[in-house]
């Protein structure tokens, strides 16, 4: 079933936001790196992952749930964050390492958490499994409403920690769905050459639950599956695994020169950007118009700007915080 047509104006909207907000993040990145780059040094210190290219995968996904539903992401979270409902404001400044941040400028980019809409994420491979497998049990042990959804790469699929808790989600018939975001690269690493299957929507079979592989990085198409995967997860009738074919247009972080891709590799990801792809469906469609999507365009860029100067102007952490917070 095709979303509704308020559904495609806020999938379309929630991924050109996303991308505006990381073109900034971008330009921003490399104030105060050069000449000579050190990635502590700029308004932005560490490592930077962009999610360019993989947006379908949170809108499509992310449709469909509610506030009350959790998300654990990856390393690569800004696209799920977004589609989430994080707050973009407080999102930009723990980006920015500011006090006014969602964790007060101590997770940065990598850790970012909101409690108000159940989502969080983490740089190491594989993690958001066992949180969000454990809050599915958690519902169901407590007879409340939602499900959990885990953004995995590729990669993670090969993590001892990743089957462990598929086999937990299976055996306990929990309302979770595994979405993994196939990009075709584990930092420079191919698919290819690191796992067995060509599909991991086929390792759902060892665990007797359904696998669902979607091609061609379209939303539509994702937005499909994760609908009826979800709606089994709140029927009771257990988890799902998908594995969704997206692109991933920038490198594995800020600074990489990329020598690891094929020869023209890139340049061919750019001709199937999905965001022009659903430019192009929507006004063929006759959803929206030129206009209109123009006007969608223009309020993401201006809600960038709006979060990024909340960032910039917001104060840096109390240096006699540094210690709160942490476990001891």
């Amino acid at each position: 079933m095709s979303p509704s047509h308020e559904t495609q104006h806020w999938m379309y909207r929630n991924m050109v936001l996303s991308r505006r907000f990381e073109e900034r993040i971008a330009q921003i990145y490399f104030e105060g790196k050069t000449p000579v780059f050190n990635m502590a040094n700029g308004p932005i210190p560490g490592e930077m992952h962009l999610s360019d290219g993989q947006e379908p995968v949170a809108v499509g996904v992310c449709a469909h749930l509610t506030p009350e539903d959790v998300v654990t992401a990856t390393h690569r979270p800004h696209h799920q964050a977004i589609a989430k409902g994080v707050d973009l404001d407080r999102m930009a400044a723990e980006i920015f390492g500011k006090a006014t941040g969602l964790s007060g400028g101590r997770g940065g980019h990598m850790h970012i958490f909101d409690p108000e809409v159940n989502f969080a994420c983490s740089g190491i491979i594989a993690q958001g499994m066992g949180p969000a497998v454990g809050a599915a049990l958690s519902r169901k042990m407590q007879g409340k409403p939602g499900v959990a959804v885990a953004f995995v790469g590729e990669g993670a699929v090969n993590q001892g920690g990743w089957h462990e808790a598929m086999n937990l989600a299976a055996v306990w018939k929990l309302p979770f769905v595994c979405v993994i975001e196939d990009n075709g690269w584990g930092i420079s690493v191919a698919k290819q050459t690191a796992s067995a299957v060509a599909s991991n929507a086929d390792r759902a079979a060892a665990y007797g639950i359904p696998g669902k592989r979607v091609e061609g990085n379209d939303p539509y198409a994702i937005h499909e599956v994760a609908g009826e995967a979800i709606a089994r997860a709140r029927a009771g009738d257990g988890p799902t695994l998908i594995e969704v074919e997206t692109y991933r247009l920038a490198g594995h972080f800020m600074g990489d020169a990329e020598g690891y891709r094929p020869k023209g590799e890139k340049e061919a990801l750019f001709e199937k950007d999905p965001i022009p792809r659903m430019r192009a469906r929507l006004i063929a469609d006759g959803i929206a118009s030129a206009a209109e999507l123009d006007d969608i365009e223009a309020a993401a860029a201006a809600r960038v700007e709006t979060a990024i100067t909340f960032a910039r102007d917001s104060a840096d952490p109390a240096p006699e915080d540094a210690l709160t917070a942490v476990f001891a």
